[in-house]
């Protein structure tokens, strides 16, 4: 498939994916007209969209479980060989709403090493997503914290992509961490400790992550925990913010995952640091307790805003003993991990 091919199935899977499946159907029908192979292309990759499900809006970046669709990705991507300053793409490792994420390695003879190279997707580049693309990178240049995946280097595609390289961090999700290891409360407390030590760093550089939750913390064999995903992070001071400017709309959107998100933040609120410490009680809540402090599956926005405002959450002593609406991350195999 050739690069311009690829674009034309890429725009159409992005515009389709905002469609409810009725009108999706008839979009692709419409769209590709007589183009039977187009058509075939576009369904194929909708179809391993919804069968991966969540994953697809998860960051991965050295995640030993890969996207579902990987096999139809590195077949069709115009991406993989290509070459952005001193790293050349070797594959897809993880997508989001705006952008994929690649492997890549250095391809200058210079001297080895492996990277994570996050590129805003062709189709998804509006004036909106390239600020907050720029954002993320501007954000990530201005940390330097053991327990923060490090911006090694940036730029911009020959066809004005901008893209910036990051530290390649291979390690599992938290959660899986955890059990795989079956870490002890105490060994659970001092990776949690590790992760509030990182948000704290970037609290005094003036930054607010405001999306933190399990898929954005991974920890490496060496039991390291890295903070991932500034995406949606606010930058409180206009001196690292630069040139950027916020788009009103952000604040509309509302960009969060309600299972962690602050009363403010589902009010529509200014978020402070203190959004970052709830989002990180609501972490160690599901650390030590295997349960979601709140039922938010199947409810409507205002509802879930209810619940996150007004309700509280069962005490820790009680949640523990229940064994109904454990976290499905926190098995291994058939039984729930016990905590020591």
């Amino acid at each position: 498939m050739t690069p311009e091919r690829w674009r034309q199935v890429e725009e159409i899977f992005q515009a389709a994916l905002d469609l409810s499946p009725e009108e999706r159907n008839r979009y692709v029908s419409d769209v590709c007209a007589e183009d039977s192979e187009l058509k075939r292309d576009v369904e194929s990759l909708l179809s391993q969209y919804d069968s991966a499900g969540e994953l697809l809006d998860q960051p991965v970046y050295g995640n030993t479980e890969l996207s579902m669709f990987e096999s139809f990705i590195e077949d069709n991507d115009p991406m993989i060989g290509r070459r952005l300053g001193a790293y050349r793409i070797e594959r897809e490792i993880g997508r989001g709403g705006m952008g994929a994420v690649y492997e890549a390695s250095r391809a200058d003879n210079e001297f080895n090493k492996r990277a994570a190279i996050k590129l805003v997707k062709r189709g998804m580049d509006t004036d909106f997503i390239l600020r907050r693309f720029r954002k993320e990178r501007q954000i990530l240049a201005a940390l330097d914290h053991p327990h923060i995946a490090g911006l090694l280097d940036g730029g911009t595609t020959e066809d004005g992509l901008p893209y910036f390289v990051m530290e390649f961090i291979e390690g599992q999700p938290l959660y899986s961490y955890c059990d795989t290891h079956q870490l002890n409360i105490t060994e659970r407390l001092k990776l949690f400790r590790s992760i509030c030590d990182a948000v704290h760093y970037a609290h005094q550089k003036q930054v607010v992550h405001r999306d933190i939750k399990p898929s954005n913390v991974l920890v490496t064999s060496q039991g390291i925990p890295k903070l991932l995903d500034f995406g949606i992070a606010k930058l409180l001071s206009p001196q690292i913010a630069g040139d950027i400017t916020h788009d009103p709309t952000a604040t509309a959107m509302r960009l969060m995952t309600p299972e962690y998100a602050s009363p403010e933040q589902v009010q529509g609120a200014p978020t402070t640091p203190t959004t970052d410490v709830y989002s990180l009680g609501v972490l160690l809540y599901e650390l030590l307790t295997g349960h979601r402090p709140y039922r938010l599956v199947n409810r409507a926005p205002h509802e879930i805003a209810r619940v996150i405002c007004e309700e509280s959450p069962a005490p820790p002593s009680i949640i523990i003993t229940r064994a109904e609406d454990l976290l499905p991350s926190l098995y291994t195999g058939d039984e729930a991990t016990t905590l020591k």
